[in-house]
């Protein structure tokens, strides 16, 4: 009987032992895996960048770029802290300031403001077409500002809340440069160097504090997210990728001047992209191009990646 025991002992432990080994074996092929997979989206990254910087070098203009794996937390930046006019990539920061002020108490969603004549302006947007004296509320100018880049509702919201208390609020977000001196299509203060400037490191550290939730909450990140998804402007970051894939973003364009950045949600993973560029084209058809290309680089960089994870 005690013969029969140790048998039964020595054949359960020998199971142990092999199972064991098995488990050992098999968690070293899935470091294995990882290990290589994460060495060939390296690879892949790399390739990424050095695509990029010819993108860049052969841009006839300037170009501050921001490309940045939110999973990974990889960045790629070429003229991070270069200061550009910001256009209507104010209206991102200027958003902001409008849910902190919500947040702090001193304005309501609800609340309503009287459209007047003064108020009307050139460029994006159609309150300008509507007539003097309606009623539109704080929560309805926030949206048509970023989804329209309505700028009668943008110089309405300025007006609200002052630039005091706007670069107040824009440097409680951490953003080191980036102010707000006019309203937008003052081209007169323009011309007299009045401007409004912003870098792509500032304007990519929003977008991605937005993402993170950091930006007031989460209720308020969200809203600012929900709103850029809805960006009615399609003709650079979106331009080349399938219409199905959903992008966060906001666009600025004046003259000379020709930005996009945002949050494109790939499939192979979401990744955020600033494009803030200065030319001396008539138009801006070449530095949409341009921001479109670089787009659908990084996009391809995801979907590639996710081809090559199949494949290990």
């Amino acid at each position: 009987m005690l013969k029969k025991k140790i048998v039964v002992v020595s054949l359960l432990a020998v199971v142990f032992v092999g199972s064991a080994g098995y488990f050992t074996y098999q968690r070293y092929q899935q470091i294995k895996i990882k290990r290589l997979a994460l060495e060939k989206k390296k690879a892949l990254w790399q390739a990424l960048e050095r695509a990029l910087s010819q993108e860049v070098s052969r841009f006839q203009g300037e170009a501050g770029v921001i490309l940045k794996d939110l999973d990974m937390d990889w960045q790629i930046a070429v003229n991070k802290t270069k200061s550009f006019p910001s256009a209507s990539l104010a209206k991102i920061p200027i958003m902001a300031s409008c849910f902190y002020a919500v947040f702090q108490g001193k304005i309501k969603l609800q609340d309503e403001l009287i459209l007047k004549e003064r108020h009307k302006v050139l460029g994006s947007g159609t309150l300008k077409t509507m007539a003097a004296g309606r009623r539109v509320s704080i929560e309805n100018l926030i949206e048509r500002m970023i989804t329209e880049s309505d700028n009668t509702a943008t110089n309405m919201l300025i007006e609200l809340l002052g630039y005091e208390y706007m670069n107040s609020c824009f440097k409680e977000f951490g953003l080191k440069d980036t102010s707000l001196a006019r309203k937008m299509m003052e081209f007169k203060l323009r011309r007299k160097g009045v401007e409004n400037y912003t870098t792509a490191g500032d304007v990519a550290l929003l977008l991605e504090k937005m993402y993170r939730k950091e930006v007031i909450n989460a209720e308020f990140s969200e809203r600012c997210l929900s709103l850029l998804k809805q960006q009615k402007i399609k003709d650079r970051i979106p331009a080349l990728l399938p219409p199905e894939v959903v992008i966060a973003h906001k666009t600025g364009l004046e003259r000379h001047v020709c930005h996009d950045a945002g949050i494109v949600f790939s499939p192979g993973g979401n990744f955020l992209l600033c494009v803030l560029t200065s030319h001396t084209d008539k138009t801006s058809k070449r530095a949409k191009e341009f921001i479109a290309r670089l787009a659908f680089e990084a996009y391809r960089y995801f979907t590639e990646f996710t081809m090559e994870e199949h494949t290990i």
